[in-house]
């Protein structure tokens, strides 16, 4: 800052100046608060955002809920707050505390980063929506899977190879149908299996098919997979399982586009589209010694990478409701609509086993709850578990002669985080940090 200009600023009080800046302080929504939490300062902004006016709040505790022991650093938190119009919106508060002359608090500043009008998200979830985009099968709205429609598309209409890469019951099979129903195979089968399920005897069977006398109880010849789907598409899924034996045969199958059935010894043709599909890195696989490299290259001509549920959370309404429909279709139970509790716990649910573990849900609410709505009891326990609000503090593990001995010895035991050290002594984190300051702990 220049010379000049801090000369000029040296004329004004300190107090009347910057009471004048905070009256051109109108975005974001803003507001000042005393130790104690009373109103100072509510900017236009923030008027027009809560329908409160500053002239009736002066003086006043603030609208906004807001902890009394400040730290002297940015805090960020989530309110939800209800409007003078009785709206309900959740807000992303940031809030400093300020320390006056003496070094001791003296109140806060606080401005809104932004808000979220849960009233009118609340009715979009509780009644059925329409899916915006049902591409074979893939129901989604979500701008992460538009790429993957767009490689779906453009891949089916040549021979190469897919690799679809993806959390465990986040659609493969479905991309692999998609990629068929496109194809120019389209009128010959597409056929499936998993490469996890069996084990390397029984698997080398059924892709390649054996002859009657090959093994005890092979009564008669059995066409595989491979010779079963000619013309069509076979989809390997968890490829990555595969024994390296068989990686060796299944790579001559991909360069000779031939190959013997088991105990056989006359040549097969291939004519088959091989989609394969993981939900690990075929990479890491190459790297620990599971999976043949030149194998990997083979496969991964036209990779996909296909997101997680969590990943594109816009679509779990579209997808609940397109399960809730298909279940409603057997008349045993009709859905009309979702609980708010219950959808705030679905929405927020972290979904490790993706779409396959949502179907489920809508499965199990069906055989354990009646009515037209579903609620929180009849989700799983785990979500119900979920709801439940966290405790505010755990139980002090530390115990010393005083209240700075005990802060100590939990940075030190936690190795300097404030996080795990404010936990052992059953305090919150602003908590901690105050009083560390207050005994002068570094």
């Amino acid at each position: 800052m220049n010379e000049s200009f801090l000369t000029w600023l040296a004329q004004f009080n300190d107090a009347e100046l910057l009471a004048r800046l905070l009256e051109l302080f109108n975005d974001p929504p803003f507001y000042a608060v005393d130790k104690a939490g009373r109103v100072l300062f509510w900017n236009q902004a923030l008027e027009e955002l809560t329908g409160f006016m500053q002239a009736d709040l002066l003086g006043l505790p603030s609208p906004i809920s807001c902890p009394l022991d400040y730290p002297d650093e940015v805090l960020i938190r989530s309110v939800e707050f209800q409007s003078k119009a009785g709206k309900t919106i959740q807000l992303t508060v940031r809030t400093r505390g300020l320390l006056g002359l003496n070094g001791q608090l003296a109140g806060a500043v606080a401005w809104i980063l932004v808000e979220r009008d849960v009233d009118a998200e609340k009715q979009a979830v509780l009644k059925p929506v329409e899916s915006t985009q049902n591409f074979h099968g893939i129901i989604s709205r979500s701008p992460a899977m538009e790429a993957v429609f767009q490689i779906i598309q453009n891949a089916a209409q040549t021979e190469a190879t897919v690799l679809v890469r993806g959390e465990s019951g986040s659609g493969k099979e479905l991309v692999a149908r998609a990629i068929h129903d496109l194809s120019l195979r389209r009128q010959a089968p597409f056929l499936a299996i998993n490469c996890a399920a069996l084990s390397a005897n029984l698997l080398e069977s059924e892709l390649f098919g054996h002859v009657r006398g090959a093994f005890t109880g092979a009564i008669k010849d059995h066409p595989g997979l491979f010779q079963r789907a000619k013309g069509g598409t076979l989809f390997l899924d968890e490829v990555a399982e595969l024994p390296l034996e068989l990686q060796a045969k299944l790579l001559r199958v991909i360069q000779e586009r031939n190959y013997y059935p088991v105990g056989g010894d006359r040549l097969l043709d291939v004519d088959v589209r091989l989609v394969a599909a993981t939900h690990r890195s075929l990479r890491e696989e190459v790297k620990s010694g599971q999976f043949r490299e030149d194998l990997m290259y083979r496969l991964r001509v036209v990779p996909i990478f296909l997101p997680s549920l969590r990943e594109r959370r816009e679509d779990i309404p579209l997808l609940l409701w397109h399960f809730i429909r298909l279940h409603n279709a057997q008349n045993f139970r009709k859905i009309e609509k979702i609980d708010p509790q219950a959808m705030r716990v679905l929405l927020d649910y972290h979904w490790p086993g993706n779409i396959r573990e949502l179907h489920n849900i809508i499965e199990y609410a069906f055989a354990v709850g009646r009515g037209s709505c579903l609620r929180l009891s009849e989700l799983p326990p785990e979500f119900r578990e979920a709801a439940k609000p966290e405790p505010s503090a755990q139980t002090p593990v530390i115990a010393a002669k005083n209240e700075e001995d005990a802060i100590r010895e939990a940075l030190k035991r936690s190795s300097g985080s404030v996080e795990a050290a404010a936990g052992m002594l059953g305090m919150s984190r602003v908590t901690f940090w105050r009083k560390r300051k207050r005994y002068g702990i570094e």
